[in-house]
């Protein structure tokens, strides 16, 4: 089996296991393949497992009483999905929904007790990882409280995962501008000027449509902090 077939390569929680802990934890997954526009999960459903992305994209949302969608955060490659009904058993709350044409490793919450006995390190990961998403959440509730909406931006893009060559940290925006800025409380036309404030101050590049790259991330993170 080679490392790129292995999704569990691809993800923090199970890198510190040796290649043969990988392949003997890879046997409690089973694969999943969806079709762009499925709905992988929906709320209420008995689905209590962890869905570890191996190729596409997934968007979590959230639907209000009202009709109106939330959209919480996307799940791209090497990415965890419902950690928490993994980790408790209880159902989701939440949609998941495949905005291409997606393969993933499922892990059953039932597997749970054996898999956690076995690699505590993996429990001791999850729980960072869990503690990693509540303090990006908490920051970007806090930037988004604020009226600015140049913070929000700032706080948005110091939580998206960044590649890059040659020193300089890239991020891609995971999806299309007006999501971003319904996402961020704002719209497309104020992410587009406060994106241009942010470039006109040398703290960001715009590459393309999706592409920024951070010039700047002290800046970038006293950007993010309301005033």
């Amino acid at each position: 089996m080679a490392d790129h077939d292995l999704c569990v390569t691809r993800v923090p929680i199970f890198q510190g296991l040796t290649r043969r802990e990988q392949i003997e934890v890879a046997g409690f997954a089973r694969p999943m393949a969806v079709a762009k526009g499925e709905t992988v999960y929906a709320p209420g459903q008995p689905v209590s497992h962890l869905l570890v992305m191996h190729g596409g994209r997934l968007k979590i949302s959230h639907v209000a009483a009202n009709g109106q969608e939330q959209i919480l955060r996307m799940a791209g490659v090497g990415d965890v999905v419902g950690e928490r009904a993994f980790l408790t058993g209880h159902r989701p709350d939440h949609f998941a929904v495949a905005l291409e044409d997606s393969r993933m490793c499922v892990f059953d919450h039932n597997d749970l007790s054996a898999l956690l006995r076995d690699y505590p390190d993996v429990g001791r990961r999850m729980l960072r990882t869990l503690s990693d998403r509540l303090a990006s959440v908490e920051r970007l509730l806090a930037a988004v409280t604020s009226s600015d909406v140049t913070t929000r931006v700032a706080a948005y893009l110091l939580d998206l995962p960044a590649g890059g060559r040659d020193g300089v940290p890239v991020v891609r925006l995971p999806m299309a501008k007006k999501d971003v800025a319904a996402y961020l409380g704002t719209t497309p036309e104020s992410l587009s000027r406060s994106l241009a404030v942010l470039a006109a101050d040398g703290v960001i590049e715009l590459r393309g449509r999706r592409d920024i790259a951070v010039l700047d991330a002290e800046a970038l993170d006293r950007a993010a902090v309301p005033a």
